[in-house]
């Protein structure tokens, strides 16, 4: 049974929820740089600006806070925003945040609600990807739910998740047959993207080094080249 309070949270902050995600990107051509927000931050839309113009082909927004009315109209900022750019922005955990601002879709994590309630709280078209750390069996057990796409890692040590389980370039090798695309995502650097995108990565996610640079649209570009 959905939890009420969390199906009427953003209702406090917004005059209307939609129906369903509406978005005619549904399963756009999932290749190339992953951006992942580091927030909260002062300069969200700017920075999720540079990394657009540096190539990022999806932006997920991710904010652990419980700041909804920040979350929500940071959402619907970026929402905007992927928008124009004809990039999908995909929300981090929170399916009631990606309804509210009409987000492309959700990524859902181990200990995150269903695909079934993601698919039935956003609708058909919605993008729905799911983490599966080293996991190919979680893997396929997420695509035969009807994941749009899955990620694997971390690959590499993260600042973000210090303690998250290591996955090897193997794992990707073997994703490719699930049919669906396939995102490697952990201390992700320019430096070390290249194998992981040759063992079959169709995106590689990152967080600190695009949002942690000095110039993010050139550190966007850096990536962005390696699937040229």
């Amino acid at each position: 049974m959905e939890d009420a309070r969390e199906r009427s949270a953003y209702h406090c902050v917004s005059l209307r929820m939609p129906r369903k995600v509406e978005s005619d990107e549904h399963m756009p051509s999932l290749r190339g740089l992953y951006a992942i927000t580091n927030g909260p931050r002062d300069d969200l839309r700017q920075a999720v600006a540079a990394a657009l113009s540096g190539g990022a082909r999806v932006i997920q927004y991710r904010d652990k806070t419980t700041d909804q009315a920040r979350r929500l109209a940071e959402a619907n900022a970026l929402a905007g925003l992927c928008r124009e750019h004809a990039v999908p922005l995909i929300i981090n955990d929170d399916i009631e945040l990606a309804r509210a601002c009409r987000a492309a879709g959700v990524h859902l994590g181990a200990d995150d609600r269903d695909i079934a309630t993601a698919r039935q709280r956003l609708g058909d078209q919605a993008i729905i990807g799911i983490s599966c750390y080293a996991s190919l069996e979680r893997a396929r057990s997420a695509v035969d739910q009807g994941a749009d796409y899955v990620a694997f890692g971390a690959f590499h040590a993260s600042s973000t998740k210090p303690l998250a389980q290591r996955a090897t370039s193997q794992i990707l090798r073997e994703a490719t047959t699930l049919g669906v695309p396939v995102v490697a995502i952990g201390g992700i650097t320019a430096d070390n993207a290249a194998a992981l995108i040759d063992a079959g990565a169709d995106c590689v996610a990152v967080i600190s080094s695009l949002f942690d640079a000095d110039d993010i649209e050139a550190a966007a570009r850096s990536f962005s080249q390696l699937f040229s």
